[in-house]
């Protein structure tokens, strides 16, 4: 896998198909977000899809040429004591992509995480949503907090065959945004310095991340993680609801007994032994949305592989954590601190 950014940055998702797998209840209020940067005249921007055609898998990933660069703050969204808010785009993978950057106050150079969120129907979706609660705690915590709306969501360009082949480009959007990052030549960010946190789908982007670009990252958490088996997302949240895209994938890419290598292809356990980075995994015990199986099979993938992985359950919370939301940010923020600074 070749990384690019505008200068070229050093080191190095399939994202697992789960479109029930919500980012929770704890979504904000509506914001503005910048606009992607258009020529005079020119109006809203199409591309042609930039998902590899053929053949879709982790490995196709692996192989391509990785771009993020063009960090652009927009509006000032918000300002408290503690950080600043502003709407940002950025490329990656030839497409502007939309979302929110949080900026401590104080002197930087600050670490980044780049935040992979849950799902949320894009038609309904407003850039920055899906984990405000991490957003505000990581920057008063002292990050730069880059929370990425993804390609299709917001106003971020639009990727017409993402669906159809497992939502591969929202793995190009974070590797994007880390290389972004890197690249940006701002001082309050180190650019040296960058964890990857993903809740629920962004859990599963969170996986593949880790296998197609080790080593961009420093450490990575997944909140309670979809499947690493792309057909069990499938099949636990899509065929239930009659989703059409299902019909159009199985078309495509067959089913898993008629085509089972490409299903192997597609999931990251698969190539676990490619990963580098510390990887914590959060999941409640009471997590009627996503199994807690489905962790445990992940971790001790990854385990069996040699890698550094901890699965931490936490006894009693659902999918979204309640009462113990504090607590495991404690836990998180301590992993982050001990791998990034």
């Amino acid at each position: 896998m070749r990384l690019r950014g505008t200068a070229c940055a050093a080191a190095g998702l399939l994202l697992a198909v789960a479109t029930g797998c919500t980012g929770g209840t704890e979504d904000s209020a509506p914001e503005t977000s910048a606009s992607a940067p258009r020529a005079p005249g020119e109006g809203p921007r199409t591309t042609p899809s930039p998902t590899p055609a053929d053949p879709v898998s982790l490995k196709a990933l692996m192989q391509r040429e990785h771009t993020g660069s063009g960090l652009r703050l927009g509006a000032v969204l918000d300002r408290t004591s503690a950080y600043t808010r502003y709407a940002v785009t950025y490329e990656a993978g030839g497409l502007t992509i939309s979302g929110i950057m949080n900026i401590p106050e104080g002197e930087g150079p600050f670490p980044a995480l780049v935040l992979a969120h849950g799902y949320i129907d894009p038609d309904v979706y407003f850039s920055g949503q899906g984990m405000p609660r991490e957003q505000d705690r990581l920057a008063r915590g002292g990050y730069v907090v880059l929370h990425t709306d993804y390609r299709n969501h917001a106003r971020s360009d639009k990727d017409p065959d993402n669906d159809v082949n497992l939502r591969l480009g929202y793995t190009e959007d974070v590797i994007g945004a880390a290389l972004a990052l890197r690249d940006s030549g701002r001082p309050e960010i180190d650019g040296d310095r960058i964890g990857l946190f993903g809740r629920s789908m962004g859990g599963g982007v969170v996986y593949n991340t880790l296998v197609v670009a080790p080593g961009l990252f420093d450490a990575a958490v997944a909140y309670a993680p979809v499947s690493a088996r792309p057909e069990e997302n499938i099949d636990h949240f899509q065929r239930p609801d009659g989703d059409p895209v299902v019909t159009e994938i199985e078309e495509k890419h067959g089913t898993p007994e008629e085509n089972p290598d490409f299903w192997r292809g597609v999931t990251p356990l698969t190539h676990a032994a490619r990963m580098t980075e510390p990887l914590l995994i959060q999941h409640g015990t009471a997590d009627g949305t996503c199994p807690l199986p489905w962790s445990r099979e992940a971790a001790a993938a990854f385990e069996e592989a040699g890698k550094d992985v901890e699965l931490r359950t936490v006894a009693g919370e659902g999918h979204t954590f309640g009462p113990k939301w504090a607590a495991s940010m404690d836990v998180t923020e301590a992993f982050f601190a001990r791998h990034l600074h």
